[in-house]
């Protein structure tokens, strides 16, 4: 809690130049997590959510708006200091090897929830993200095709190294949402929610379910391999780590009228 009451004291109000947002709509679906009381089917109510995630152009806006997210001011319980935007040149400087339109990484989540916040918006639920992600541009659940999984399980592969494309490269799902899978990893809102135990015996425990959400928690759906390698990645963070592979996008709850499917 003091964290957090810390947090909003660092964002300013300044409006930002944000991205697109597209409408999402209410849904139900089978998660990979799956919980004692629904066996992994999910209810998700209608959001918005950003059409691509934020890029370095957009991030280096934020940042010189509010200057004490810029990389050597932040403080140490909000990023750590060895990786926060390590990747570009100065603190308002991207440099030669760093595009303003590639997704922006080496974030926190503090930093991510800030920017967000910041918008009047948030970091998407887990259930938001995996619900729409499932999506391919004419389906709203593909994780049953095998191609469909491979693609990004293909993308599992590729070397550390590859640069990072720009967004809006690939077509959009259903949606209208771009980059989901196969640009870079997303921050969630409840990302240390997602405890998983190899154990099952374990995840009712709560001296080894630390987390809100670990207690419920159950990976055997072999087939969603690839999303479990999402979860697994997650996980293992702490709010204040920061990846070359790991960015955001943001999302807006709608008003209790507008969250049921039509």
């Amino acid at each position: 809690m003091r964290r957090l009451i810390l947090l909003s004291c660092l964002i300013s109000t300044a409006s930002l130049a944000g991205g697109a947002y597209v409408r999402v709509p209410a849904g139900e679906f089978q998660s990979v997590l799956k919980y004692e009381d629904n066996k992994g089917k999910q209810k998700v109510a209608a959001f918005d959510m950003m059409k691509q995630p934020v890029t370095n152009a957009q991030f280096l806006e934020f940042v010189r708006t509010n200057p004490q997210w810029q990389r050597g001011k932040t403080p140490v319980v909000f990023a750590e200091q060895k990786h926060y935007l390590s990747h570009w040149q100065a603190p308002l400087v991207l440099g030669t090897n760093v595009k303003p339109q590639q997704p922006v990484t080496q974030v926190s989540w503090f930093a991510a929830s800030a920017y967000c916040e910041a918008q009047g918006a948030r970091l998407p639920t887990w259930n938001e993200w995996e619900y729409t992600a499932a999506a391919d541009p004419k389906r709203r659940d593909a994780r049953n095709d095998p191609a469909w999984r491979e693609s990004i399980l293909g993308w599992y592969a590729k070397p550390a190294s590859t640069p990072i494309a720009d967004v809006g490269k690939k077509p959009a799902n259903i949606y209208g949402i771009q980059d989901l899978n196969g640009l870079i990893w997303e921050w969630t809102e409840d990302y240390s929610a997602m405890l998983v135990s190899a154990d099952n015996r374990n995840q009712s425990d709560p001296d080894k379910s630390k987390f809100c959400g670990a207690s419920a928690l159950s990976m055997e759906d072999k087939e969603s391999y690839a999303v479990m390698m999402r979860v697994a990645m997650l996980s293992s963070l702490e709010a204040v780590n920061s990846t070359s592979n790991l960015g955001f996008r943001c999302a807006k709850s709608l008003p209790r009228t507008q969250t049921r499917s039509p």
